[in-house]
């Protein structure tokens, strides 16, 4: 497998593993999965640990001094290693345990380029040197470069728990908020997915609340993502999103995410 991948750099080797993890992703779909407790009504699946194998190999075999820090595996390979990379291998497990298509596989290089993968429509969204690009089932097309808009309009929401952000910043409030009715449409994704989706121009916004998103295995990918095509990224409170910063919204342009801050710092 080595030979595979050798002079790759490393945005096609986070495009290689994330691809990989979606190929069993997308086999696994439809069947009865084995569930791994996790406390708290979180759980994960076989799939999800197969694919984290599968994404592991590609990483092993391309650059094995790596370390990767798993979603479902934890922190494999030296702690004191120059580079590490996150792994979210189904982001979404919930969706897939239902039969829902709406999941992600994330790979991140820390401050390196970074691959998110739709395992049902076969692409696969990345970065390579500060700029995005989205590439199709088995390359068809090449690779496009991102340009995010707003204009539908739709903005994602994640209402998933915890709330740590409560009682300043729900995000239940925003959606009752009469200029959000007036400018905006909610969806509900939850999955990282939709991060790629604001990237990609095919939502205007993503909110969340949550700490510590920038150096999650579920939210560093898709951050990147956004930084590199464009969007403008904050935490709830319009700091920086960094490892420390609360929440997330991520919009595709200025006047997006000016609108939607407003509205939060309202409570906030």
């Amino acid at each position: 497998m080595i030979d595979t991948y050798a002079g790759l750099d490393d945005a096609e080797i986070a495009v290689a593993a994330a691809r990989a993890g979606a190929e069993v992703v997308r086999a696994g779909y439809g069947r009865r999965h084995a569930r791994i407790e996790k406390g708290a009504g979180d759980f994960a699946t076989d799939v999800d640990v197969a694919a984290e194998e599968a994404i592991l190999a590609v990483i092993r075999a391309a650059r094995p001094e790596d370390a990767v820090h798993g979603e479902e595996g934890g922190q494999r390979g030296a702690a004191d290693a120059e580079r590490r990379w996150l792994v979210d291998p189904l982001c979404g497990t919930l969706n897939y345990a239902v039969g829902s298509m709406l999941v992600a596989v994330n790979v991140a290089l820390t401050d390196g380029p970074v691959a998110v993968a739709d395992p049902f429509s076969g692409e696969v969204f990345f970065t390579r040197e500060g700029t995005a690009w989205v590439r199709g089932e088995g390359g068809r097309g090449g690779d496009t470069p991102l340009a995010p808009t707003a204009a539908t309009r739709l903005v994602d929401v994640n209402l998933d728990p915890p709330f740590p952000g409560a009682p300043a910043f729900r995000a239940v409030d925003l959606l009752a908020h009469p200029r959000f009715v007036e400018g905006f449409r909610p969806r509900v994704v939850s999955s990282t997915l939709a991060l790629a989706w604001v990237a990609a121009g095919k939502r205007a916004a993503y909110v969340t609340d949550g700490n510590g998103l920038a150096g999650s295995v579920h939210f560093a990918a898709g951050i990147a993502l956004c930084r590199a095509a464009g969007c403008v990224v904050t935490g709830v409170d319009g700091a920086p999103a960094g490892e420390s910063g609360r929440g997330l919204v991520a919009a595709a342009d200025a006047e997006t995410h000016g609108a939607l801050l407003s509205m939060i710092r309202r409570r906030g």
